[in-house]
């Protein structure tokens, strides 16, 4: 009963599809794919958990350990950990735009300038400045993968516990021998109820 719901779905779902939105806005395609998995994933736990999948629940928690390594990869590429820098790696474009996250230009408070006849813009791309953001964009994803992973060690630690107990109710009950683990028995015959012997 209180095992076979999973503790807020919605809020799981809502905080895979608000990541899947501003991605999309800022043409972010290797999150949109990964986010999209994600979904699928959240789909497959709450699947488990209702129809007492144990299988389910443990793929959605492997799932869960991709995910935080993912999450802590962005939050390494927003904080140029190592060799990583946005300036040089368009990682989450796949290389194929030099687009940036949505909230780069798109933040609490950021005031947006076109740069005109700007000789650095590449060929069909202009140049803009950004100023006055409350909160730069890389912290803003940054926040949003420490949320994700947040979510994603409690929903781990959920889908282990959910599957344990589903595994334990399979194993104290007898396939093979139906009900006897339960003290079931078959009532006796009465002895009127014995067949005899006929003889010819």
């Amino acid at each position: 009963p209180a095992l076979t719901q999973l503790p807020s779905p919605a809020l799981f779902q809502v905080a895979a599809l608000e990541r899947q939105i501003f991605d999309f806005l800022g043409y972010q395609w290797a999150p949109i794919l990964a986010n999209f998995l994600h979904i699928m994933a959240v789909i497959l736990g709450i699947f488990g958990t209702i129809q007492y999948r144990s299988r389910y629940l443990m793929m959605y928690a492997v799932w869960l350990v991709l995910w935080v390594g993912w999450n802590a990869f962005i939050i390494c590429f927003y904080l140029e950990v190592g060799r990583l820098s946005q300036d040089r790696d368009f990682i989450m474009t796949f290389n194929t735009s030099l687009h940036r996250s949505w909230w780069m230009e798109n933040g609490p408070g950021c005031l947006v300038t076109p740069v005109l006849n700007s000789k650095l813009a590449p060929e069909d791309h202009h140049v803009i400045t950004v100023s006055g953001c409350l909160l730069d964009y890389q912290y803003i994803e940054v926040v949003s993968s420490a949320t994700q992973i947040f979510l994603a060690l409690f929903g781990f630690v959920y889908a282990c516990y959910v599957s344990k107990v589903f595994l334990e109710e399979e194993d104290s009950f007898d396939f093979i021998g139906g009900f006897d683990s339960y003290g079931y028995q078959a009532p006796q015959k009465t002895s009127h109820l014995q067949l005899q012997p006929l003889y010819t």
